[in-house]
């Protein structure tokens, strides 16, 4: 077997891998509905996170939710420890890109969660 062939192999065997681990934590994520996070945002304990960048954002955003582009939460993740305590419910514009952020935020010890649908279903 050819070096190229082995290396090949090992990739796809690591994408494989990747792929894998992303959907068994997405797994573990609770994925509510815009009709539940509207009735859930009323309670105090629940925090509204937009991933979106800064433009998407000020087209609109739900009222009372923070602000942490997806691209900004490795710098920005210790802001969220006062939250810590609360469910951190997380949302984009469709819901790929707070589904990310939900689990990067489970495996770092949050009670997080993902809006399906974005802010896309919930207008």
């Amino acid at each position: 077997m050819a070096i190229s062939q082995i290396f090949l192999i090992a990739f796809a065997l690591f994408i494989f891998y990747s792929w894998r681990k992303k959907i068994a934590i997405s797994r573990k994520l609770k994925h509510y509905s815009v009709q539940e996070v509207k009735e859930k945002s009323k309670n105090p304990n629940v925090l509204l996170l937009d991933v979106r960048t800064d433009t998407e954002r000020k087209q609109g955003s739900i009222k009372g939710s923070i602000h942490i582009p997806v691209g900004q939460l490795k710098s920005k993740v210790e802001n969220l420890n006062k939250h810590k305590n609360k469910e951190i419910i997380c949302y984009c514009r469709t819901g790929s890109r707070s589904v990310t952020v939900a689990s990067i935020l489970y495996k770092a010890g949050f009670n997080s969660a993902n809006m399906r649908g974005g802010i896309t279903a919930w207008n």
